[in-house]
């Protein structure tokens, strides 16, 4: 079935006023500042919005992309055909329980950062591990992120999600969308893994070309839309001090550009980071992307970048590390849109630092 994307875009129009909008650059939603157009972009505000529309990309077959805040989320030149749906829905409740003790119930897109320094001047702590991290919490129980040897699967009590894998069936039979709600132990968490990003992992081909997943009609197949989190109470200007500690320990290792993303996963504090360096990747370029010059586990958009620059430089460093080390480095960057040609695209030359 063939997407008609002024036709799409007509119809939600009335819906979202401002917040649809017609062959939106990617590259205005992604930490690495690179992409090309979504057909059609809605800023989703509400559950219900978001419950609408699903059950109507399913019922029209209409391809929907759900993002959050774009963090480590690398979109191709070519962009993304259908509809590409941010989900900004931020609100929360705490719900008090046992002495000292609370769980958080928060949309999937609360942005994580903000979020902790709210809690935290309430005196509720538990989440101020992600403060460097600039993601929403429903991206965050997707890759399992965390930071300072913490990470949210440590806190997470459940989550509720839109299971659209019926409607990704093939032919003109669909199945409406369900809620679920899945416990911890249920959600296959690990280092930097979920059951949620098994399915979207990216590989490599015999010749090391990034290969990304096939994509299906509605991705991912089960839509996060609220979490659980436990928390505990502690002195507001206890959690200001490490909120402000964290913070000074992350800036310490991050680039200063303001258009960057990590590219492998890290599974000791600083060793995919060395391990780039003594393969000689720090200052890579191609174009105007780079492995940044003071941690070579950074890409960084210099300027106008193109997300296929970004890819041979990863596909450059997985090479080298694993030519040298035997280290398969596994990739923290998630591929999105059409990436038919990665590795086989017109390519600027790869240059050193001088």
């Amino acid at each position: 079935m063939t997407f008609e994307s002024t036709k799409a875009y007509q119809e939600l129009l009335p819906h979202f006023a401002a917040r649809v909008k017609h062959n939106e650059p990617l590259a205005r939603h992604s930490t690495f500042g690179v992409g090309g157009p979504a057909d059609v972009w809605v800023s989703l505000e509400t559950r219900s919005e978001a419950l609408g529309l699903v059950n109507l990309c399913a019922e029209k077959h209409w391809p929907l992309l759900i993002v959050g805040n774009g963090s480590n989320t690398l979109f191709s030149d070519a962009g993304v055909r259908g509809i590409v749906a941010r989900m900004a829905l931020s609100s929360y409740t705490l719900e008090e329980r046992a002495p000292e003790q609370a769980t958080l119930v928060a949309d999937a897109g609360a942005n994580w950062p903000h979020l902790v320094h709210e809690l935290a001047r309430q005196g509720w702590g538990g989440l101020e591990f992600g403060v460097g991290i600039p993601g929403s919490l429903g991206g965050a129980i997707f890759s399992n992120a965390g930071a300072h040897n913490r990470e949210i699967g440590e806190v997470v009590e459940w989550i509720e999600v839109l299971d659209a894998r019926g409607a990704n069936s093939e032919g003109e039979e669909y199945s409406y969308p369900l809620l679920r709600r899945y416990q911890h132990d249920e959600l296959a968490l690990s280092y930097r893994q979920s059951r949620f990003r098994m399915a979207r992992q990216v590989h490599y081909d015999e010749q090391g070309h990034l290969i990304a997943p096939p994509r299906h009609m509605i991705e991912p197949a089960e839509i996060v839309l609220q979490l659980g989190l436990r928390l505990h109470r502690a002195p507001p200007d206890q959690l200001q001090q490490t909120l402000a500690r964290y913070k000074q320990e992350r800036s310490r290792s991050e680039p200063s550009h303001q258009e960057r993303g990590t590219i492998f996963k890290d599974p000791s504090d600083g060793l995919v980071s060395r391990l780039l360096a003594q393969a000689d990747l720090l200052g890579m370029r191609e174009g105007q992307a780079q492995i940044a010059l003071d941690n070579a586990n950074y890409l960084v958009n210099l300027g106008g970048a193109r997300a296929i620059d970004m890819a041979h430089l990863i596909e450059e460093a997985h090479r080298r590390v694993l030519a040298r080390f035997g280290i398969d480095l596994q990739l923290d960057v998630e591929l999105l849109g059409d990436w038919a040609a990665v590795g086989r695209g017109p390519a600027e030359p790869i240059v050193m630092p001088s």
